[in-house]
């Protein structure tokens, strides 16, 4: 069902591109049920650069990207991924695309700062360089553990010029009854992927925590649509008939409990799997596939769910109150840390954010090296010693120590 939706999307975007239709490419937090309400093809490029990523078709794109083009190896490997994608597509490169060209050039972009700013500068490149405009929302930093009514205004002004400039540009017309189903589609979503993130509460968890990465995409690039409503609906299905039957998808039996903080590191995912399961680990909560878990019931709720669903925007007592919520539901003796160098930003705050919350929670936490998609950024040996360590520590605390 998945790949039949994926396939699905690029298949969309690349028909509307034949019909002189306009696609665009999207940030992933972008408040995509505008979009989805005016019919236009959307194209994610971070969902895409994790896809290569994880099949182990990275390194073409990094080469060209830091050779050819000139970028510096600091960039977030998802942009130096899309950028080499996007001057292929742009005539500028010529290295063999592995997928064949499904990321069809875009004629405009969507973008917002909730998630990245890193993306901003992206974002402006690629204008620069395909020659297309930028619909921008500012979510702005919130210092406090709520959004503000004042924040509030000042994105939901942007999100109603947005839909001007989006109709202009598009020739597209709003419709405020679609608005509404999609909106109701998109809820029902995120509540099924909500529900089913919490499911793994149950003891021992129903599923292997790792699976949930797998249906990212049904939210990231599909909130909108009933194909994910179906998907997600079956996903909860096989998880309630697990519990039922009292059997679980992780293949060993559940000896610990931990939390993921990070992004998934795509290229080395079967290996983060295998080392956690030599020890019985199983992954039940992670900040950032609950990301997209994102409710509201009108404009102004939209304005205030897009500004709270990301941590680039939030204070460290916020990240701290929210993981701390999720390793007391979830039953969590430790948590792994995916020191991601392409984000590092985030990184250097999720530092101190790990020691006040290890204070806090009273569990132990161990980190690693590691890239969402740039595959050299990471030591397989760092990672078991850092889990062994880890589990040693668990061990003492479960058995009184």
């Amino acid at each position: 069902m998945l790949g039949r939706q994926t396939d699905a999307l690029f298949e969309n975007a690349r028909l509307a591109k034949e019909r002189g239709e306009k696609v665009g490419w999207s940030a992933s937090i972008f408040p995509q049920e505008i979009a989805e309400t005016l019919g236009l093809n959307i194209l994610y490029p971070e969902n895409h650069s994790a896809g290569i990523a994880a099949r182990h078709q990275a390194d073409p794109f990094l080469q060209e990207c830091e050779g050819t083009l000139g970028y510096s190896n600091d960039l977030c490997a998802y942009a130096k991924v899309n950028l080499a994608y996007a001057a292929v597509l742009n005539g500028e490169s010529s290295i063999a695309l592995p997928d064949g060209g499904k990321m069809v050039k875009p004629d405009f972009l969507l973008l917002t700062n909730n998630i990245c700013n890193q993306l901003t500068k992206w974002y402006e490149n690629l204008a620069r360089q395909m020659d297309i405009p930028i619909f921008f929302i500012d979510t702005c930093y919130n210092p406090y553990d709520y959004v503000t009514e004042t924040r509030v205004r000042y994105v939901r002004e942007q999100i109603d010029r947005l839909i001007e400039d989006l109709c202009e540009f598009t020739g597209k017309s709003w419709d405020e009854e679609r608005f509404k189903e999609v909106m109701r589609i998109s809820q029902t979503n995120s509540s099924l992927w909500e529900r089913a993130n919490n499911l793994l509460e149950r003891k021992p968890s129903p599923l292997s925590g790792f699976e949930l990465f797998n249906y990212m995409s049904a939210m990231v690039c599909n909130r909108g649509k009933t194909s994910s409503t179906e998907i997600l609906e079956q996903l909860n299905a096989e998880i309630e008939q697990h519990i039922a039957d009292g059997t679980s998808t992780f293949p060993v039996k559940e000896e610990f409990r931990i939390s993921w903080d990070g992004i998934a590191c795509w290229p080395y995912l079967s290996h983060n799997l295998r080392t956690l399961k030599q020890y019985g680990v199983n992954m039940v909560a992670s900040s950032y596939g609950k990301a997209w878990a994102i409710e509201y019931e009108d404009l102004d709720g939209m304005a205030r769910a897009y500004c709270f669903a990301s941590t680039n925007g939030d204070n460290a007592s916020t990240m701290i109150s929210r993981r701390l919520e999720a390793l007391e539901r979830f039953g969590c003796e430790g948590t792994v840390y995916h020191v991601n160098r392409s984000c590092k930003v985030m990184d250097c705050q999720m530092m101190e954010v790990q020691r006040q919350l290890s204070k806090k929670a009273g569990v132990p936490y161990t980190s690693f090296d590691g890239d969402q998609a740039d595959y050299r950024n990471y030591s397989e040996a760092q990672f078991e010693t850092r889990i062994q360590g880890l589990v040693e520590v668990m061990r003492q605390n479960k058995e009184g120590f």
